[in-house]
Order: C-alpha cells, then structure tokens, then sequence
C-alpha cells in the first residue's frame, strides 16, 4: 500500500478507508502543488474508495486529473466510467468504457462495466454481448457469469440463468447469492421443490438473512405447505421485525385458514411499518368485511382509498359494504366510481346494476348489465338478470333472447327454461310454453312447485294438466 510520509507506516493497521475526508484533502493539496506525477498510486487508491463508497464528484475531480496527464491509460477512463455510472450517467460512461477498450480491447472487466451501465438503461441485448465477450476473453471471471445470469433472469431466460449462476459458484464456491438466484429462478419456472432446494442452500450459508427465509416461506406457501410457511415467515420476522413484507404475507395465509384475529393483527403490523402500503390496509378491511365487521370494513376501505385514490377494487368492496348496511346512495356513488377508474371492470357494473335493480331502476339496471355484457359476453349470471329485468319491465322478445343465451351457456339451466316458458306463455305460444316447462320439470323438480305458486289457475287447469301428459 503507497503511503503519504513515514508517520502512516508506524500504525501497520492503517487504510485509507478509516480516513477518507483526510485522504481526499490530502490528494487535492497534492494536486495543487504539483506533484501528482509522483503520487499517481496513493491517488488511484482513492479513487477506488471513492468509487466503493459513492463519492462520486471527488472520485470524478481526481481521475480526470489523472487523465489530463495519462490520457492513454485505460484504467483511469474503466474508472471514470465507474464513477459516472455511481451517478446514474449512463450514456458518458458508455463513452468512457469505449474509450477504455479502444485502449486495452482485451479486458474483461471493462466489458463487464460496461454490460452493468447497458443493462441499467435497459440495453439488455447489449449487456448480453458485452458480457459474453468477457467470458470468452476470460472464462474464469465468475462475475461475468453471475452478471449475465441476472440478465438473462431478467429477460425471463430462466434456464439460461440457472446455468450462469451455476457456473459462477463453480468458480467462487463463497458466491452464496448464486444459490439464491438458483432458487429464485427454479421459482419462476414453477418448480417449486427445486426452489426450496437451493433457498435451503442458502440459508446453511446464510442463516441470518431474512430474505431467504421470506423466499423460503413463499415457495412453501405455493407448495400449500402451509405452516411450514408460516414458521419461515416467523424465522423472517425475528431477524428482523420490521420486515413488513413477511407480516403481510402471514396474514394472507391466516385469512386463508380463517384465523381472522390473526390475520388482522399480521395486516395492522405491516401497515404500522409502512403507512403508505394501501394494500395492507385493503387486506384488514378485507378481513373485516369477511367477519361481517361491516362498520371497521367500511372504515379500513375508507383509509385505503385516502391513500390510493385510484384503487377502484376499494371503492368497489367499500359499495358492497354500504348496500350491506342499507346506504344505497353511498354504494351508487361507490359503484360509480369505481366504473370510472376501471372502464373494464365488469364487478363494477354487474354491482350496479344489481344495486339499481334493488332500488326500482330497472331501467338503468338494464343499461348497467348491458355494459356488463360487453367485457364479459359470457357470463351467464349476467344474462340471467338482464332476461329477469327485461321480463319485469314487459320487453318480452328482450327477455326471450336472454333467456335463449343462458340456455346456450347452459344447456341444462331449469330456471332459464322455466323463464322462457314464462314468456311463451305471455306471448300466447302455449305449446313452446309446455315443452319448456317439461324439462324445466325433469331437470329440477322444485320447478313445478315455483310454477304452481306463481301460476295456480293454469297449474290446475285440466287442459294443462293434459298438456303435460298428467291426464
């Protein structure tokens, strides 16, 4: 290690790294008085403490000054590209790096900076080059292989990643994030015992670490290993308490299994760690409305929607809430805006619409569940209302033809043939009426009791009951 004077050298422990602001004073004053061309190595080595510990600006001062004096040194420009790239300025530090490999084309490192500073502006084809050209220059760098592993895991290359990472903990068997990556990308593909395999791996290397605890509990949870799950995020949470993540993960599982209390108190402390986490908040709601809570529902999907304005999944539940408790206008307007934050939520329409058929507005109940129709054109509830809301206001044919598609979604719908008899027998067409109703009979016997409830005087009539092949 270069040293300033011979005072440094009687603590052998020194580094400039328990001295920086010093180190920094000291180089500048260098500089100015004009003997950096003595001092290159002390300087560089500051420089790479710059570099490691984000000070950039002076980073930057001290190695342009070195280029102004050694403009052919590629290391100087591979560093200054560094720094640049610490200061998220990736395009100057391209032309650094390119400067720096028309000087030395042969060095890997400066196609793996570069890869980093291709990869950051989302240039992943290019990092993927850059990288491969490092590999082949030099197979033995596990860097590159666990860079372009990341890259490949961000292009959704799953496969091709696994065999980077792989290859870089042959290289450098301490590389313990690789099994992490392993394990996440095993995840990815859905190979779930695979996963779990190398996130155990990690955690033998890295007890400690709550991320891998946390990634242990998800992949248990997908694995429907579910308290082996909620001992990972447990594991997760005494490292660290605060990891708010894990407290809300947990409490998804515990809504799942009905410990609601639990599940509650979970979403309270993930919301107290983070108050800003709208989705926290929409869980406890959630969880309220479940317990039939309605009035701490109401007052959680409120809070949510003061923090996420925009979560149209809020007021839509906050509107189930109000038609629940009897404030219908409330709901409406919940209904309302929750159409206009989604435009193509068919929940928000069909509630709507179910809601204005409540209330009278048939109408405008009409109108709802047609635009209902127009995202989801197969829904076979959808088409079962509109038939029953078109019957009611006398558009036969209407009610007819819905009746018709429910049928065709539906093969053996009773209640859908037993609606269109009800219409045939309006329109007269007695015969069209009696067939319906026969397997509308076979197919749910409760049928008939409905018929003779709501038709008495035909039900007992002899010509029907002939009809029917009952006489």
């Amino acid at each position: 290690m270069s040293l300033y004077d011979a005072d440094f050298n009687e603590n052998d422990n020194f580094s400039i790294e328990d001295n920086i602001e010093e180190e920094i004073k000291k180089c500048r004053e260098l500089i100015n008085s004009g003997n950096i061309y003595g001092s290159t190595e002390i300087i560089e080595e500051v420089i790479q403490v710059c570099i490691d510990s984000d000070r950039n600006a002076e980073g930057l001062f001290f190695v342009n000054e070195l280029i102004n004096i050694f403009p052919y040194n590629s290391d100087y420009w591979l560093k200054k590209g560094m720094l640049l790239s610490n200061n998220f300025n990736y395009s100057d530090a391209l032309a650094c790096f390119q400067k720096a490999l028309t000087l030395n084309p042969a060095d890997a490192e400066i196609f793996i900076e570069r890869a980093s500073a291709e990869e950051s502006i989302g240039l992943l084809n290019n990092a993927v080059d850059s990288l491969k050209t490092a590999i082949h220059l030099d197979p033995m760098s596990e860097d590159a292989y666990f860079d372009l592993g990341y890259i490949y895991q961000k292009q959704e290359k799953y496969p091709e990643a696994i065999e980077c990472f792989r290859k870089a903990a042959e290289l450098d068997s301490s590389l313990d994030d690789a099994q992490f990556e392993i394990g996440f990308c095993y995840e990815r593909l859905s190979e779930y015992q695979k996963a779990l395999e190398y996130y155990e791996r990690y955690i033998d290397l890295q007890p400690y670490n709550i991320n891998g605890w946390y990634n242990k509990g998800v992949v248990l949870g997908k694995m429907n290993k579910i308290e082996s799950a909620l001992d990972s995020y447990d594991l997760a949470l005494a490292i660290n308490e605060h990891f708010g993540q894990a407290w809300f993960n947990k409490g998804n599982i515990l809504a799942d299994l009905g410990r609601h209390e639990q599940a509650i108190e979970c979403f309270k402390k993930a919301f107290a760690i983070d108050p800003s986490d709208d989705a926290s908040c929409y869980n406890i709601a959630n969880v309220f409305e479940e317990t039939g809570d309605l009035t701490n529902a109401i007052k959680y999907y409120t809070e949510t929607i003061k923090i996420n304005s925009d979560s149209y999944e809020a007021f839509l539940a906050r509107g189930y809430c109000y038609d629940s408790v009897g404030k219908y206008q409330l709901a409406l307007k919940d209904f309302n805006r929750a159409i206009s934050l989604s435009g193509e939520n068919f929940e928000a329409w069909y509630a709507k619409a179910d809601l204005e058929y409540s209330l009278g507005r048939l109408t405008e109940a009409i109108t709802s569940y047609r635009n209902a129709l127009k995202i989801e054109p197969t829904n076979y509830n959808i088409w079962f209302n509109i038939a029953e809301t078109y019957l009611e206001t006398g558009n036969w044919l209407e009610a007819l033809d819905a009746f018709s598609r429910c049928i065709t979604l539906n093969p053996s719908d009773a209640d859908a043939l037993y609606g269109i008899a009800k219409v045939n027998f309006i329109l007269s067409r007695t015969q069209e009426a009696v067939e319906c109703l026969k397997k509308a009979f076979s197919l749910d016997p409760e049928i008939e009791k409905d018929f003779a409830s709501d038709y008495p005087e035909i039900r007992s009539s002899k010509l029907f009951r002939k009809l029917l092949g009952e006489i």
